[in-house]
């Protein structure tokens, strides 16, 4: 009988651990389906006719806003049809019942302030991550593999900034915004994003994992620190260095609160700023700027997602 349970045994553990994979894939289904429902929600809103946008969305809409959506719609069905869509709940269709490129074509064709604010925030994005690798790789190198006095002073107060909102530091970067001249320029959102502390934190943890026989071994040949930081800490350095600066493009990509503060002109704001613009009689306009906008951002991920896993695997890895 030993015999008999021990040989089940193994089988048993198979079984188990089956069920806990299946038990976890189910988790992570159920916890996708939302992200999943949002991209089709606004992929299938890209292809939808604007009256049908209306008449689907009009029970999600009130006040004014219902208003505006559904006046075309009374014109050709009636105030009683209009005061019945306008109730409920929006069921939103699996696809739509009239594909078109409509909206996308008057986004792309006839809507000259996409374009200008989309190359708005190419500008303030691409200062930003070279000012962040410029001058956080370097810093991040130092205070990983330097010992100096009051080098945990100083990580500790890089961790305080990074933890710091943007309403705690706004008025100190306005004012010194002021100072140097740049309010209302590209640079007055871009230069606190290029010095931002967290890319520091994260690139300085991967720097910790580089093995110290290595740096060593370039001493002995010759190296001094800049050409060590170059030849040994940057190719070593990589997946935490991509995975700073993907974090530092969704979060400077996406910034609405800088542009607000800092940018008075519209003609300087950013892609962030053009969406809040769009009335609830453009739903179309809106659902095509908003998969634009997030087409940049999926793709930058994608192509650095296995960095960004090797950087955050590598911030645990102790030498």
């Amino acid at each position: 009988m030993g015999r008999r349970k021990l040989s089940a045994w193994p089988g048993a553990s198979r079984q188990l651990n089956g069920l806990k994979h299946g038990l976890l894939l189910l988790i992570l289904t159920i916890l996708t389906i939302p992200v999943v429902a949002v991209l089709w929600f606004m992929l299938t809103g890209v292809l939808m006719p604007l009256d049908e946008l209306k008449v689907t969305l009009a029970p999600a809409l009130s006040g004014s806003a219902t208003a505006a959506v559904t006046t075309a719609s009374a014109s050709q069905s009636g105030a009683a049809a209009v005061s019945d869509l306008a109730t409920g709940y929006a069921i939103w269709p699996l696809l739509p019942s009239w594909p078109t490129l409509q909206p996308l074509t008057e986004l792309l064709l006839d809507t000259p302030a996409f374009f200008v604010m989309f190359w708005n925030s190419f500008k303030i994005v691409l200062p930003a991550l070279l000012g962040q690798f410029l001058f956080g790789a370097p810093a991040a190198w130092a205070l990983s593999r330097f010992r100096f006095p009051g080098r945990k002073l100083l990580l500790g107060i890089y961790i305080v900034l990074m933890l710091m909102p943007f309403q705690v530091t706004m008025v100190p970067n306005y004012l010194v915004a002021r100072q140097l001249g740049i309010v209302d320029t590209i640079w007055a959102v871009a230069l606190p994003f290029a010095f931002s502390a967290y890319p520091v934190f994260i690139m300085s943890k991967s720097f910790d994992a580089v093995p110290h026989a290595m740096l060593e071994a370039a001493s002995i040949d010759g190296a001094g620190y800049w050409q060590t930081f170059v030849r040994v800490g940057l190719p070593l350095g990589v997946p935490g260095i991509v995975s700073a600066l993907v974090l530092g493009f969704l979060e400077c990509w996406n910034a609405i609160e800088q542009p607000l503060v800092f940018l008075k002109d519209s003609r300087n704001w950013p892609l962030s700023l053009f969406l809040p613009q769009i009335t609830a009689s453009r739903l179309g306009l809106a659902m095509s700027a908003s998969l634009i906008m997030l087409a940049p951002a999926v793709l930058i991920f994608f192509f650095g997602q296995k960095y960004l896993e090797l950087g955050i695997q590598a911030t645990g890895v102790k030498e």
